[in-house]
Parts: structure tokens; C-alpha cells; sequence
């Protein structure tokens, strides 16, 4: 059934005409945030109900059924707040936050770690506040790779101390990918219409290209990071995660305020599209789907120009890399030192990892973390201003800006990623491409959309942009998705 029909059929179920009366049953699973509002405002829906066919569906296919592990914990006033959101762009819209972004609704802000398992908030993330004035119903946090995948080279994406395992909702053998691995996987799984992920390098961008929804990390600044459990303020910032590019740019137009875009079906017609081949993988798979999308996109009037080189990303990684870690031991001390819990620094936190090593450690330790602590001198800390001012100019000007000026382009575009690995807790992550890291290190916008399947697993399809350019990118997202249609629902295969 295609999509105007199936839609037109979840109207009808809504909102049966025999009766003419409002509906009193819960909407499909996989309705779009757009297409909720728009229920919302024809009565066809409440946002209570909208609640309650949420909640159902979490027990159903998160906490039995499949078992996708996604959501960490429910607001306990999330039916009393259905009564009373507020009018606005996203009034009695259900939400999932992140577990590393704080709501003071009585939930935890724990990154997944039980060294904050008592850290309730007594103040909404920046982020958090402009979805409540916008009316949007925040429903649960989300389970994470704990720490937000900075613990460990050894870490598995998508396990938490706190939560334990999250799946991938197309393969529940599968990665679900990091470290948004619970925002993307219950988007997908239909246990929410939107999600709010956070990305310091791949974190928003690869578990939704690998569980086969829209997600989007814009120019970092572009959303208020305050009340967001740290990396590094250079690249983390948070990021819409959604069935569709439409979603995504309703959720940028609340999240960064002064932010419009204009989507339209035909922006592919006349965009100079520069493929950057150095992203793009060996997968021969992947690569023949990119190849069809590409011929999709010179059909609908694209200028595709191929092989575009992108400057001096190798060394730019390596500098961020350098950078970050010295950067992750201010931040997170800074963070650390102003919120109550069981630790007060990155050292306490070490040293609790340590004593509770059965629980925090049973499958990776901390590597990282340890290698942070010992980067907190006057002349290492210069080291890495230096290291991180160049990795910003090799990043943007000289690396992504160059490649689009170059050829006049409007965005650069790749793969999105290859078929996640299989689950292995004792051997941690497979590492299977990502292409994440120039917009990363750059703090420029990156928006991946469905591309397709390889062996029943999603790839994304990426377009990355200048500075601030993360309207456009939105734009021509938009009209991709339009023309390739890509994205499937979840079947949950693998395990019973």
C-alpha cells in the first residue's frame, strides 16, 4: 500500500464518519509528526490518547515482544502533562529525549552510567525548554552508548550500564549503531514519531542511517547546548532523529529558533551535487545503490559532479582526535563538578568505574577516560587549542568549503554508511564505515536520509553542507526522499 493510501486509511480508522465523533483509537505506529499535528488540529486525535497508544506500544515492542531495549525511562507525568501541553508548533506531539540531555520532569540525566543513577535535573536542557514551549509532550529518555561512546576503543554501541542493550529494530542481531542508539532505534521501531540524539562525531548521523531513518546534526551553535552532558563543545551538539526530512526541519525550526526553511518536492532541479568518493566505502552493495540514487537524482535535474576531492580530512581527524580528549577532561569536569551525584570529576568517576567494575565493566573498561585524565596540564591543554584550531581550519575552510567552492557546489553527498555488524558484547563494535567525521570535525550540518537496504540492514544517504548552510541541506533532503521513498518499516528479525 503507498503511502497517501495508507495514510488515508489511518484517517479513517481515527475517525470513523459512521459515528461523527472524534477518535477514541490510537493512530498507526509509524505517522509521521506532520501527520499527527495535523490529526491533532482536525480532532481526530488527542494528545492523550496520542500518549496512550505511545506507552502501549513501548510495553509491546520495547519491553516485550522483540525487546528493542530503546527507551530507558517513561516520565511518570507524561499522561498528566498530555492534559495540559501547551498551543504551539508542536502541541501534544510525543517526544524521546536522550539520556544525556536534562529534563526536569522527575526522570534521571544519567549518559547511561550508574555513577549518575540519582542525577535528577532541577532545570530543562536549553533544548528541553523550547520543546516544552512549543507544546511538544516529552515521553521518556533514551538509552545510549553510555557516555555517549567515549569510555572505550572496545565499547559496544548501544549498551548502557543503566540500560542495558539496545537492537536494531530491522535485525535484532544487529547494531543498532551509537551513540543515539535508543533515539533512532524507537523512531524506527514506531515507539515515537521524533527523538532528540546528540553527536560529537557519527552519534545522531550513523544509528540513524543503520536503523534507517532521517537524521540530522546541524551547524554546531545553530541549538543551545546548555544542560547537555559534555564531549566537547567544539563539535557536540543535539539533533532532530525522524521518520522524515519534513520532521526534522519542524523539529530545527523549534530547537534553533530564528531557523525557516522552504520545502519543496523539485530543489534537486538545478543543485550542483558534488560526489565525494573518498567517503563513499568499497561495498560493492552500497556502492550500486548509491549509483541508482545518483541516476535518480541527474533524472530529477541534479548536476552531479564526481570525484570531488575533499581536502585534508586524514589530518584534521587526527588533530580533532588530539583535541578531544584533552577538551572531553575540562568539559566533563566542568559539568561534573556543578551537579549532584556519587562523582564530582572525571577521576571520581574512573575510580567508580573501578569499584562497581562488575556492573560498569563487564564487557569494555575505560581507556579513554584514563587517557583524559592525564592530559590536564597548562601545556598540554595549549597543545590542544593549537591541535583544535587546526583541525577547524583543515575541517572547514580549507577542507569543505574549498571542495564546494571549487566546483560551485551546493553540497557534498556519499553513503551514509555500510550494513552494520552482528552483536558481540565480549568483542565490542565491528567498525564498519561511517563517513562522519569532515562535517564533524568542521561543525558543519550533515543530514542523512534512507537510502536503501543491503542484506535486509538500512543505508543513509548523506548530504553535508557549509557553516549555517542547514537549510539548504534540509531543502534538498527533502526532495531526495521525495524521489527515492526509501525508507521501510522494521520487521524485527533475528531473535525471539
Amino acid at each position: 500500500m503507498n503511502r497517501r493510501r495508507l495514510l488515508k486509511s489511518a484517517a479513517v480508522a481515527l475517525c470513523p464518519a459512521a459515528c461523527g465523533q472524534k477518535q477514541s483509537r490510537p493512530p498507526l505506529p509509524y505517522a509521521t509528526l506532520a501527520d499527527l499535528a495535523a490529526m491533532l488540529q482536525a480532532g481526530q486525535t488527542t494528545p492523550a490518547l496520542l500518549v496512550e497508544h505511545f506507552l502501549a506500544r513501548i510495553a509491546q515492542i520495547d519491553q516485550a515482544g522483540p525487546r528493542v531495549n530503546a527507551v530507558l525511562e517513561l516520565n511518570p507525568a507524561a499522561k498528566d502533562l498530555a492534559a495540559a501541553c501547551k498551543p504551539g508548533a508542536l502541541h501534544g506531539l510525543p517526544i524521546l529525549i536522550k539520556d544525556n540531555i536534562e529534563t526536569a520532569d522527575g526522570m534521571h540525566t544519567t549518559a547511561g552510567s550508574l555513577a549518575l543513577r540519582e542525577n535528577k535535573p532541577q532545570r530543562d536542557a536549553a533544548l528541553v525548554t523550547r520543546l516544552r514551549e512549543a507544546g511538544a509532550l516529552i515521553l521518556g529518555k533514551t538509552n545510549l552508548s553510555e557516555w555517549a561512546n567515549i569510555r572505550s576503543p572496545n565499547s559496544t554501541s548501544g549498551w548502557s550500564a543503566r540500560g542495558g542493550l539496545t537492537r536494531n529494530p530491522h535485525r535484532l542481531t544487529h547494531s543498532a549503531s551509537g551513540s543515539s542508539s535508543g533515539s533512532a532505534a524507537a523512531v524506527a521501531a514506531g515507539l515515537a514519531p521524533a527523538a532528540i540524539g546528540t553527536e560529537t562525531n557519527g552519534s545522531i548521523v550513523s544509528p540513524a542511517s543503520a536503523c534507517g531513518i532521517v537524521g540530522f546534526k546541524p551547524t554546531v551553535g545553530l541549538i543551545n547546548g546548555s544542560g547537555i552532558i559534555p564531549i566537547t563543545h567544539w563539535q557536540d551538539t543535539a539533533g532532530p532523529m525522524t521518520l522524515t526530512v519534513r520532521d526534522a526541519a519542524l523539529l530545527m525550526q523549534v530547537l534553533a529558533g530564528n531557523f525557516t526553511v522552504d520545502l519543496k518536492s523539485d530543489a534537486i532541479k538545478g543543485a550542483r551535487l558534488g560526489v565525494a568518493r573518498s567517503q563513499c566505502g568499497k561495498n560493492a552493495q552500497v556502492l550500486a545503490l548509491f549509483e541508482t540514487a545518483l541516476e535518480k537524482l541527474r533524472a530529477a535535474g541534479a548536476i552531479i559532479v564526481d570525484r570531488v576531492k575533499l581536502p585534508n580530512m586524514r589530518e584534521a581527524g587526527a588533530l580533532a582526535w588530539k583535541a578531544m580528549l584533552i577538551e572531553l577532561r575540562t568539559d566533563l569536569n566542568a559539568y561534573l563538578k556543578q551537579r549532584a551525584g556519587d562523582v564530582r570529576s572525571l577521576a571520581e568517576l574512573i575510580a567508580f568505574n573501578e569499584q562497581h567494575r562488575e556492573a560498569e565493566m563487564p564487557h569494555f573498561r575505560q581507556e579513554f577516560f584514563e587517557q583524559a585524565e592525564h592530559l590536564g596540564t597548562p601545556e598540554i591543554i595549549a597543545a590542544g587549542a593549537a591541535a583544535r584550531e587546526n583541525a577547524c581550519r583543515l575541517a572547514g575552510p580549507e577542507g569543505i568549503d574549498a571542495a564546494l567552492q571549487a566546483h560551485q557546489l551546493d553540497a557534498l553527498i556519499f553513503p551514509t554508511n555500510d550494513p552494520v555488524g552482528l552483536i558481540n558484547l565480549a568483542h565490542g563494535d565491528t567498525n564498519e564505515r561511517v563517513a562522519s567525521t569532515p562535517a564533524a570535525v568542521a561543525g558543519y550540518p550533515h543530514l542523512t536520509v534512507p537510502l536503501g537496504f543491503v542484506d535486509a540492514l538500512p543505508i543513509g544517504f548523506s548530504f553535508i553542507g557549509t557553516a549555517n548552510a542547514d537549510a539548504r541541506i534540509l531543502e534538498l533532503g527533502h526532495a531526495f526522499e521525495q524521489l527515492t521513498q526509501a525508507r521501510r518499516t522494521p520487521e524485527f528479525h533475528g531473535r525471539k
